[in-house]
């Protein structure tokens, strides 16, 4: 009994008996504002080609893109990334079609940026598509990545993607250093406006197979592993370390990938530094739900609850496949 001889005083119920009480009491709400849709990039007009493992993920050229990135504008998703599938003849063990001018990504980017100006881009700075071996970047003789060596291709690579007016900049390939070489990069070109979205707590995990797949470069990874610079998945204090360094580098945003197998880290990542945080929501996460809900073993609505999951983690905004869906899902729900 409590003192009003009553007992519970206390029903956690009550707030949950009807939608607005519901609505009024809770703490993380998910918008498009938060959503930042991934789309691979192919070379040539008129062409598209499905992702086996990736269930309703294609790979288009520029001229299909362009549609999805006007119906990204008119469901208010602020960005979207790009990756390219790059032609295996132009593959090469220094990746240097990454930065080539007149390559797929800044004519990519300059086509959506003369159509659609209020739309933002987000590039991957990493070679691992453009690699004759799939690594993310510059080996030796004997496969291991020569760090200062890759800095300066991707340093160049940067630069180029910010001349053809990207707007934000994401080194994914995890090499040390790379960060505040890029950001002085921008600065003496005069790119002082192009932001930087580090992938800062890049895990080496097993969930990121069919993205291979979609960017063509899995076959030449073969049975080769990338744990020499990803992270190892049983560590988040290194996180904090690795995030602190790109932050003291000039990163503009932090990033924490995979996303549900370290929501953890996301947490600790907001908590202890409160910069700009986002989550890639992976290729593997992506299929997983896919097959699961094909196959009518999860509802639809577990996408929108990993989507909160994020949100509830911390998450200023996510990088998913699933963004088109979730935005149109929210309209629908207003």
């Amino acid at each position: 009994m409590n003192i009003y001889g009553q007992f519970p005083a206390v029903r956690m119920r009550r707030m949950r008996r009807h939608e607005f009480s519901r609505r009024l009491m809770r703490e993380n709400v998910l918008t498009p504002d938060d959503l930042i849709y991934p789309v691979f990039v192919l070379d040539g007009k008129a062409r598209s080609e499905k992702v086996v493992s990736m269930p309703g993920v294609e790979r288009m050229t520029v001229d299909r893109i362009l549609p999805i990135a006007e119906q990204c504008l008119k469901l208010r998703i602020p960005a979207m990334a790009l990756f390219p599938v790059i032609d295996q003849r132009l593959k090469t063990l220094d990746g240097r079609e990454a930065f080539n001018p007149r390559g797929l990504v800044p004519r990519a980017v300059a086509a959506l940026k003369k159509r659609f100006p209020r739309l933002g881009i987000m590039t991957d700075v990493a070679l691992d598509p453009y690699t004759s071996h799939g690594q993310d970047g510059v080996i030796d003789k004997a496969g291991y990545i020569l760090n200062d060596v890759t800095l300066d291709v991707l340093v160049r690579q940067a630069v180029v993607q910010a001349a053809a007016g990207v707007d934000i900049v994401a080194p994914s390939d995890m090499m040390d250093g790379r960060v505040g070489r890029i950001r002085a990069a921008l600065e003496k070109a005069g790119h002082i406006h192009t932001r930087i979205m580090a992938y800062s707590a890049k895990y080496a995990s097993g969930f990121y197979g069919p993205f291979r797949d979609a960017v063509g470069s899995a076959k030449n990874l073969g049975k080769g592993d990338k744990k020499t610079y990803q992270m190892d998945p049983a560590n988040s204090d290194e996180a904090l370390w690795e995030v602190g360094l790109d932050l003291a580098e000039g990163a503009d945003m932090v990033m924490v990938k995979p996303g549900l197998p370290y929501l953890d880290v996301l947490r600790r990542v907001k908590d202890q530094f409160k910069a700009p945080t986002y989550v890639y929501q992976v290729s593997g996460e992506y299929s997983m739900l896919r097959a699961a809900i094909a196959k009518g073993w999860l509802p639809e609505s577990c996408v929108m609850e990993t989507l909160i999951a994020f949100k509830r983690a911390g998450a200023d905004g996510i990088l998913t496949y699933f963004a088109m869906d979730a935005a149109k899902a929210l309209a629908k729900a207003k």
